[in-house]
């Protein structure tokens, strides 16, 4: 059988006043500094290029026509026109929902046509007459569509309620609303979560009755 000690339990050298124990606790401290210390390094640089690259992000001046104030502004090149209504503008009634282009609550009217302002980009909109909720009452007096949606109390949470507004104005002036099924057809885009489907319904037909 052998007699040779496994490597831990050697004898530590001649002269030597450390013992084994504490010359791997000292390497493993060495070691896990060093390590720790190219860490925070690595991060910090990380971050610093990220800053630097955020700063030199690619932006473009814009000018468009927003509820009938014309608006200029500078704007990242990757910005959506939602996040420029909220965030430069102050006008939060387009909701940011899915961010996808799924469910209608951010819908805003772009040359009077329907459009998903989370999958449009700012920079493209340039001499554009965009619309939103805030632009559809005249001073104190409410949108016709925005008085029926409070006669039929076609909204319960209230989320969607400005994109469902917006897109039933759109769908008014497009000329789809001869029949229920035709007006839920071309406001399938606007998700209700709430399921106010019906009365939403009732006040864009009524609505456009009226007109």
């Amino acid at each position: 059988m052998s007699t040779e000690l496994p490597e831990p339990y050697l004898s530590p050298p001649t002269g030597s006043t450390d013992s084994p124990l504490t010359s791997t606790r000292r390497t493993f401290i060495a070691t896990s500094t060093a390590i720790g210390g190219a860490v925070i390094a690595g991060s910090s640089l990380g971050a610093s290029q990220q800053a630097a690259a955020a700063e030199q992000a690619p932006a473009s001046r814009v000018s468009l026509s927003v509820n009938g104030r014309r608006r200029t502004v500078t704007v990242d090149n990757r910005a959506s026109l939602l996040d420029l209504l909220r965030e430069h503008f102050g006008l939060t009634g387009a909701k940011k929902g899915c961010n996808a282009g799924a469910c209608g609550a951010c819908t805003v009217l772009v040359d009077g046509r329907r459009q998903n302002a989370c999958l449009t980009l700012a920079v493209r909109l340039e001499g554009a007459e965009v619309t939103t909720i805030e632009g559809l009452s005249d001073e104190d007096e409410l949108h016709p569509l925005q008085q029926a949606f409070i006669d039929e109390d076609a909204y319960q949470c209230g989320y969607c309620t400005p994109g469902q507004i917006v897109s039933g104005v759109g769908c008014i002036q497009e000329g789809h609303t001869g029949s229920p099924e035709e007006i839920r057809e071309w406001m399938s885009g606007n998700i209700c979560r709430c399921g106010c489907y019906v009365k939403i319904v009732r006040a864009v037909e009524q609505t456009a009755r009226r007109k």
